[in-house]
């Protein structure tokens, strides 16, 4: 069984996950969004406390806020791959370029070391991911599904009541609905959903009243 876990983070409120194999203790980052020392020292204490095996750092996407705190795992996780599509590299090697006028002075770049490719299988532990490709919110946006927890790490693509932003270099509206009418509202309506920030909610939830499906 895979146990999400939760910490929001930085200035813009961004979720960073743990998923936990819960028979192994292998786990998963995802969008690892800390910055501030205090901050770190709370996801590492988290890891080190609950004795998980950091197997891998996944990114939804590469905008600022999911990826403050990529340096300061790499350092601690080290030779733990950071993992993300393709198509987002180039997000994430801008960064650098507006991280100090953001207020992220001390920002430290990254760069991946492998891709999520659509449709690949992330195993962790006794638990796998599915990779879905959800392009719209950013380029290279992907969704992690846990088929067998019934739950999906959304990013930046499906919020409770809303939707991602599409105002942003690479954003597209239209691209984005799609993305979520394929790759989300496919899924059962009990599928709970995990996002870049705000409160979880659900598949079915969304499908029934989120004004920007309507």
């Amino acid at each position: 069984m895979l146990r999400v876990v939760p910490f929001t983070f930085n200035a813009f409120g961004e979720n960073t996950y743990l998923l936990i194999d819960e028979a192994t203790r292998a786990t998963a980052l995802v969008d690892p969004g800390m910055y501030a020392r205090d901050e770190q020292e709370t996801l590492r204490r988290y890891v080190e406390d609950n004795n998980l095996a950091v197997k891998y750092i996944l990114l939804t996407h590469a905008h600022i806020d999911h990826v403050l705190g990529n340096a300061f795992a790499l350092r601690t996780y080290p030779g733990t791959p950071l993992l993300l599509h393709a198509q987002d590299w180039p997000v994430l090697r801008a960064v650098g370029s507006y991280a100090g006028p953001y207020g992220f002075a001390q920002y430290e770049p990254t760069e991946p070391t492998g891709e999520l490719t659509p449709g690949q299988t992330i195993e962790l532990g006794e638990s796998r991911l599915e990779v879905r490709f959800a392009p719209g919110h950013a380029p290279g946006h992907v969704v992690l599904y846990d088929q067998a927890g019934g739950q999906v790490i959304g990013g930046d693509v499906l919020f409770k009541g809303s939707i991602g932003r599409t105002d942003l270099p690479g954003g597209n509206h239209q691209q984005l609905i799609q993305s979520i009418e394929r790759e989300l509202l496919t899924l059962p309506d009990a599928t709970v959903v995990y996002p870049g920030h705000g409160p979880a909610t659900t598949v079915g939830a969304e499908r029934r009243s989120n004004p920007f499906l309507q």
